[in-house]
């Protein structure tokens, strides 16, 4: 058994995605494989001590080892909370009269009629 595995590091931007393959020592950690990469060269706004890093869309730390085939995924943090951006669509829904106020839900058009 070989003591070199291959993994993908990933990193994607709005009009750009960078994707490295690399070999690197079976026991390495997500930081010294994304170090490795060149990534954090090529894009100077990765601060790994603040930055998230999954592998295959799960959160993971950056002091874990990974398997061979593992895609190391580099993320972005977020424009805005999705939580607040959904609580504003549906209080403007309810403002046109697109939702019921009560249930949230579509209004009831016999209701309406009433």
């Amino acid at each position: 058994m070989s003591d070199e595995i291959t993994v993908e590091v990933a990193y994607a931007l709005p009009q750009k995605q960078s994707l490295v393959e690399i070999s690197v020592p079976a026991d390495s950690t997500i930081e010294s494989i994304i170090v490795a990469s060149g990534l954090c060269e090529l894009h100077p706004e990765i601060d790994l001590k603040k930055t998230k890093v999954g592998v295959w869309s799960r959160v993971a730390k950056i002091r874990d080892t990974v398997n061979d085939g593992d895609r190391i995924e580099i993320y972005r943090p977020l424009i805005a909370d999705p939580k607040e951006i959904r609580k504003r669509r549906a209080e403007k829904a309810v403002e046109e009269g697109r939702a019921d106020k009560v249930t949230g839900g579509r209004p009831n058009p016999l209701k309406a009629k009433e």
